[in-house]
């Protein structure tokens, strides 16, 4: 199905199995099509199995599953972690997000939905069009999702992974002082900077 979630945000159709499951309301219609990019500006990180729920993928009316490889490539994608399944979490982001982007001015009282307006200008715009920015190379936290010749990379340990669908196949040495295009929205880089720790799926012959 199509139902997988690139590091750009794009749902893609893919037999492989995500690590993460997630959610941005209803995107499908009566044949399980994909029809619209999101419906809502939460865009959620969710556990794969929460008290023993079971779904039936993309059944009629009911939120569309989606699916990430790792973390990482879910937030670069534009989505946060989920306050019912995964509420330790949650919390910390918010919390990290906070110490991270003190420019909005926002504290704990400050609603979700707060950053999530955050969060949705800097993930997709009026267009429907990813949002990018650019960062020198020597400040990016692990995590990062970056370009590299038109291809996703994500940073861990002052390396770059090359991203594909089925995981990390190779890696490079992060070029020193230069100026990259990343793709992980810039207030989640400024949490991941305060320290939220995001989960990097590298399988360890790749390492």
């Amino acid at each position: 199905m199509q139902n997988r979630v690139d590091p750009f945000g794009n749902i893609i159709d893919s037999k492989s199995r995500g690590q993460w499951m997630g959610n941005r309301g209803q995107l499908h219609n009566d044949t399980k099509n994909i029809v619209r990019p999101f419906k809502l500006k939460a865009w959620l990180t969710c556990l794969l199995s929460f008290k023993n729920r079971k779904r039936m993928i993309m059944a009629p009316w009911q939120y569309t599953e989606l699916f990430f490889y790792d973390e990482a490539t879910a937030f670069a994608g534009g989505h946060r972690p989920c306050f019912e399944c995964r509420r330790q979490d949650y919390k910390k982001f918010k919390s990290y997000w906070l110490a991270g982007n003190k420019k909005y001015r926002f504290n704990e009282k400050t609603s979700i939905a707060e950053i999530d307006n955050i969060l949705h200008k800097e993930r997709i715009d009026s267009k429907g069009n990813k949002v990018t920015h650019f960062e020198n190379s020597n400040n990016l936290p692990d995590g990062s999702f970056v370009l590299m010749n038109n291809d996703p990379y994500v940073v861990k340990n002052k390396h770059l992974y090359h991203w594909t669908i089925n995981g990390y196949d190779k890696k490079i040495n992060v070029p020193a002082n230069v100026v990259l295009m990343v793709l992980t929205p810039a207030s989640t880089l400024n949490a991941f900077r305060a320290g939220y720790t995001p989960q990097i799926g590298i399988d360890k012959t790749v390492e």
